[in-house]
């Protein structure tokens, strides 16, 4: 019988101990439709969910996930994407919470196997908000006369500069309930028996704090990344992020425009907004 030679059964035997890479995807920022950094929606986390998943040898896809929600829609599709993956690829999920999962953020995390959060982390919120302002009679004061012309009873709702209607009211909170019956079919589904409190506590719209998110069953424990993966895959597990691919022929944008100033300073104040809610 030939023996294998010493370098080769060298070379195979570190081959055999190399230790286990896991894909990591962060998932930072508003949810929303539109297409800009720090904005998370399907076009753009679902490229990062692919190229994770694709990962043969991973034991696991981690996913670090800092958010204070946005769009519903949004928020579903790119839950369901990861679902979708961690099935088809027969991979297990750690979502791992970092300042917050709330309201859409949330919706996300449950589609990990395990949540793991800090103890201060922001985790629920699992409510529906429509926010808008009333300039009733401004118009009159600053002598501007507003002409609007509609096909359709209710083509317009909740018109900011005139009186609020009880039946627009009526017509966005069924709007709203139904949203809300989505999010809460979507957290029992995924979470089943690990919820350990009855609904009127768990789907108020209130947020709580990571620690007191475990005892709710909300999510399964105290845990980073870091320290996490290494515990369980060994101290020298390596971790890969997994990072959206710049176009190789990008330049820097050189020089400003006023409208490109005003939008970012616009965007900066939403997303400003979004994380106020949590007092973050």
């Amino acid at each position: 019988m030939t023996e294998t030679p010493a370098p080769r059964r060298n070379w195979l035997s570190r081959v055999m101990r190399r230790p286990p890479t896991i894909p990591v995807v962060r998932l930072h920022g508003v949810i929303a439709a539109e297409q800009r950094p720090g904005r998370l929606n399907i076009a753009s986390v679902e490229p990062l969910l692919a190229r994770a998943f694709a990962m043969k040898s991973a034991p696991v896809v981690a996913i670090v996930i800092n958010s204070p929600g946005g769009s519903p829609v949004q928020s579903r599709l790119i839950s369901k994407r990861i679902r979708d993956l961690a099935d088809q690829h027969r991979k297990p999920v750690l979502v791992f919470v970092e300042d917050a999962a709330a309201s859409g953020g949330y919706f996300i995390a449950v589609a990990g196997d395990e949540i793991l959060v800090d103890p201060s982390s922001i985790v629920g919120s699992i409510g529906v908000i429509m926010a808008t302002f009333g300039f009733v009679g401004a118009l009159d004061k600053l002598g501007i006369e507003r002409r609007v012309h509609t096909a359709g009873r209710n083509k317009s709702t909740l018109d900011p500069f005139l009186p609020e209607k009880a039946e627009d009211v009526d017509r966005i909170k069924r709007f709203e309930l139904d949203i809300h019956q989505v999010f809460i079919d979507h957290v029992k589904a995924a979470r089943g028996n690990r919820l350990k409190a009855d609904d009127d506590t768990l789907f108020t719209g209130e947020w709580w704090t990571g620690l007191r998110g475990v005892e709710l069953g909300l999510v399964d424990g105290i845990g980073d990344l870091h320290a996490t993966l290494r515990q369980r895959f060994g101290p020298d597990v390596v971790l890969k992020t997994i990072a959206p691919k710049r176009p190789f022929f990008a330049l820097p944008r050189l020089g400003f425009s006023a409208q490109g100033v005003v939008d970012d300073v616009s965007n900066s104040l939403e997303d400003r907004a979004w994380w106020a809610r949590l007092g973050l």
